[in-house]
């Protein structure tokens, strides 16, 4: 086994990369995610469950763009860069909220929905940000 994934890493070495990648973007999606339900939490003991997940989403959107810019793309602040993350959160935000209503309109609870709005959203934001850093680079 170790063989045969020594053997892939050397026919394809970017794959390494990608991986390590991917568990950055992992470690850094998980920061942003327990900021953005912190902030949801508490906020929600003042206010409905829209007005704390934005408020969640904001902070949680800046902690990410700089641990993602920094850590897991190991880029720099960009105009490039920030118009993209910008542009993908918009999408992301949107999705998001659309779902966290559609959880809470189904009965998943105010502490539950927000958990699975994210479980399904991580992917779909690793791809498009993903293409938002990449992307860049081969221009």
């Amino acid at each position: 086994m170790i063989r045969i994934s020594k053997a892939i890493l050397e026919k394809h070495p970017d794959w390494r990369d990608k991986f390590w990648q991917f568990v950055r973007f992992g470690v850094v999606g998980t920061i942003s995610s327990a900021i953005h339900y912190g902030v949801y939490c508490l906020v929600l003991l003042v206010a409905n469950a829209n007005i704390s997940f934005t408020a969640g989403y904001a902070v949680g959107f800046v902690c990410n763009y700089f641990l993602t810019t920094f850590f897991t793309f190991r880029s720099k602040p960009s105009s490039h860069n920030a118009i993209g993350f910008g542009f993908s959160h918009l999408i992301n935000y949107l999705l998001e909220i659309g779902l966290l209503n559609l959880f809470l309109w189904i009965g998943a609870g105010e502490l539950l929905a927000p958990i699975l709005v994210m479980i399904i959203v991580v992917p779909i934001n690793f791809l498009i940000l993903h293409f938002v850093y990449i992307y860049k680079g081969r221009k």
